[in-house]
């Protein structure tokens, strides 16, 4: 029974890592599209992170996670006698069931290593598992993702060295006792640590200059992202663009809402051990910063599922049990599928299209340019998610082709060659007045494309509309659409 729900909870997983649902911009910008720039020939936007005068994202571990993936994927795709690039989506959806893969394996082996007991081993397998961070966060290519991994074998290798100190002499290649008094130890690990640190501030210095780099460069102008990255999470200024949040915003606010159900067991039922005093300490460390989103806590949720006790009671235990699978199937199907769902098909839709030269988005998030495939040479994005309405139609005014015979005629404008779409979800309940228009004057929308497994939930306004007049229009309306803008220009007969 235990192995058979395993497996459909993997299965689960997959179907999960194949749903393009896209929980935030960070899992393209800070990763992918980056390295896509670098391997293939991608037009790919860079985002300040990495374009500010003291760029605070270092490349080199992006070079090993999602650059050796790619180069691999490009020497099977030529090996194979394909010509031309990979299609983008192709190496979008390897990467996703990438990250199934290496979290399938890494995530539920190191649960394997550090839980000794099997009933309890078995429990934080299931619950894991069962989570839907697992499905979804886990998935998708976030770099808190990778962390999490990172985060759960560090602690098996610390566990083996405590219970086998010989290890850590296999570790260091030495016959030396780990309480000798050499200097040898201390200096093999600074060695390691140096050649490791070298070769980052390299690979970053090279990336970030506009020039082939030589030794001088390396001296006297290195680009140090980590240091960089700590300078500017210090000052307040900074973080107050991307939002200030109190120091218990991570306690009572984000692990909830990883955590569900389970975060009732964790306050009242701990199982002690270095994975909760570890997650403890994590996010104790994290809420020092004024700057709390809910991803930072990714590496913590395997720590404090695997250090919870179920109840006794089996009355307590089965309404637990319900709520704990009602919580993630509604979570799941949230993140996992609907959550700005619809802008991974729109942009393969946008890359399809022969005439689009200017593309505006709207109330979404910013969409990854490389899965243009190529289109982006003479395709303009433009993100203007926070854009008021009067302001949005103004530029819609100035990008908007004229209205001609071939608009008119069912797929014909795809022979011109401008055309400006807009992206938007449904919800958006401004634009409806302007939909219907087919008079002679102002802007036509023609709707081209549609998406229905699609949620804004950056677009709640309690305020303003009131509970359930915004859960009916954002979940009511759900679904993103596109239309060719055009307006009626003089010369042009209208129909």
């Amino acid at each position: 029974m235990w192995r058979r729900t395993y497996l459909f909870l993997v299965l689960v997983r997959l179907w999960f890592a194949l749903s393009p649902s896209y929980l935030h911009p960070d899992e393209n910008f800070q990763g992918p599209e980056v390295i896509a720039g670098e391997i293939f020939s991608y037009p790919v936007r860079h985002t300040w992170e990495f374009t500010s005068d003291n760029p605070i994202r270092s490349v080199f571990p992006l070079w090993p996670v999602y650059g050796l993936p790619m180069l691999l994927l490009r020497w099977l795709w030529i090996g194979n006698g394909n010509d031309g690039e990979i299609p983008p989506i192709a190496v979008f959806w390897t990467l996703r069931v990438l990250m199934f893969i290496v979290g399938f394996v890494l995530e539920d082996w190191a649960l394997h290593e550090l839980i000794q007991s099997q009933r309890h081993r078995r429990l934080a397998v299931l619950l894991v598992a069962s989570s839907y961070v697992t499905w979804t966060f886990q998935t998708h290519t976030f770099s808190n993702s990778i962390e999490t991994l990172v985060v759960a074998w560090s602690l098996v290798l610390i566990e083996r060295i405590v219970a086998n100190p010989a290890i850590f002499q296999f570790l260091l290649g030495k016959t030396l006792k780990l309480t000798d008094s050499s200097p040898l130890s201390f200096i093999a690990i600074l060695t390691a640590g140096l050649c490791t640190t070298a070769l980052a501030i390299t690979l970053d210095t090279a990336f970030y200059s506009p020039h082939p780099i030589s030794w001088s460069d390396l001296i006297r102008n290195p680009v140090l992202t980590p240091l960089n990255n700590l300078l500017y999470n210090l000052s307040p200024t900074n973080l107050a663009k991307h939002g200030l949040h109190p120091w218990y915003q991570h306690l009572l606010v984000n692990l909830p809402q990883l955590l569900g159900p389970a975060t009732l067991l964790l306050f009242m039922r701990p199982k002690r051990s270095l994975r909760l005093y570890s997650a403890i300490s994590g996010i104790v460390v994290l809420s020092l910063s004024q700057h709390q989103e809910a991803a930072f806590l990714l590496p913590t949720v395997p720590l404090f599922l695997s250090s919870i006790r179920l109840p006794r009671s089996d009355k307590v235990l089965r309404a637990w049990a319900v709520a704990w699978v009602i919580f993630n199937v509604i979570f799941g199907s949230l993140m996992g599928v609907y959550h700005q769902g619809g802008i991974i098909p729109a942009q393969v839709f946008m890359s399809k299209q022969p005439d689009a030269t200017q593309a505006v988005w709207w109330k979404t998030y910013m969409p990854p340019i490389w899965l243009l495939n190529g289109k982006n040479e003479v395709l303009r994005t433009q993100d203007v998610m926070g854009m008021k309405g009067e302001m949005l139609l103004a530029e819609l005014e100035k990008l908007a082709t004229c209205d001609t015979p071939a608009d008119r005629r069912s797929m014909e404008f795809l022979k011109e060659k401008n055309g400006t779409y807009l992206v938007a979800p449904l919800s958006a309940t401004w634009l409806d007045p302007y939909l219907p228009n087919k008079g002679l004057e102002g802007l036509r929308f023609r709707e081209v494309w549609r998406y229905q497994q699609h949620l804004n939930l950056d677009d709640l306004d309690f305020a303003e509309d009131g509970v359930w007049n915004t859960l009916s229009r954002v979940i009511g309306r759900r679904g993103l659409a596109i239309w060719r803008i055009t307006k009626s220009c003089p010369g042009v007969k209208a129909r």
